[in-house]
């Protein structure tokens, strides 16, 4: 049992021209494969989605950014509490409007929500967090995340992150690691 919490509730919850704001983020790690096509040790990157407690698909952390903390504080909450890792904002991957049905409320009665994602880089993964009875944690390529992301929206965030990655490594091949800006 984990001894972190999750916030519930939506009374600190922001909400900005009838839309509920929301923070999360695409959380990143690098394995090394054994070969590359050299015979020398590959750095890949891999994404971490969570299984939707609402049916099919994979989804990236996110929730609601609240009254007391940064849209970035917002998404590495998010990130704890529902893939129970640990890391650094590394880049602003921009803002996208959905429509939720399980998130109307008085507020935004359509379910209307603004996302703000980031991407991070995990430091940490923990073995017991605040919502690991109902989610499950997976380490994907990017390819294989395009596939399964259970939102058009979210597709559209990884790719935006995929192009800031690619960038990133084309401008510095070496810089694969955690200082990653």
């Amino acid at each position: 049992m984990s001894l972190l919490v999750a916030r519930t509730g939506r009374h600190q919850q922001r909400y900005e021209n009838g839309c509920r704001l929301i923070a999360g983020c695409i959380p990143y790690r690098y394995r090394t494969l054994n070969e590359d096509c050299e015979g020398g040790p590959k750095k890949v990157v891999e994404v971490l989605m969570i299984n939707t407690t609402s049916g099919p698909g994979l989804l990236f952390p996110k929730g609601g950014w609240e009254n007391d903390e940064t849209r970035e504080e917002a998404a590495l909450r998010e990130a704890l509490e529902e893939a129970g890792v640990r890391g650094d904002i590394k880049h602003f991957l921009g803002e996208y409007h959905f429509k939720s049905k399980s998130l109307q409320d008085e507020f935004t009665p359509e379910g209307l929500c603004k996302a703000a994602m980031f991407s991070m880089f995990v430091t940490e993964e923990l073995q017991s967090w605040p919502e690991d009875t109902t989610r499950e944690r997976s380490w994907l390529a990017t390819s294989v995340a395009l596939e399964c992301c259970r939102h058009p929206w979210m597709r559209d965030a990884l790719v935006v992150f995929t192009n800031w990655h690619n960038d990133q490594i084309t401008s510095n091949p070496d810089n694969l690691s955690s200082d990653q800006d």
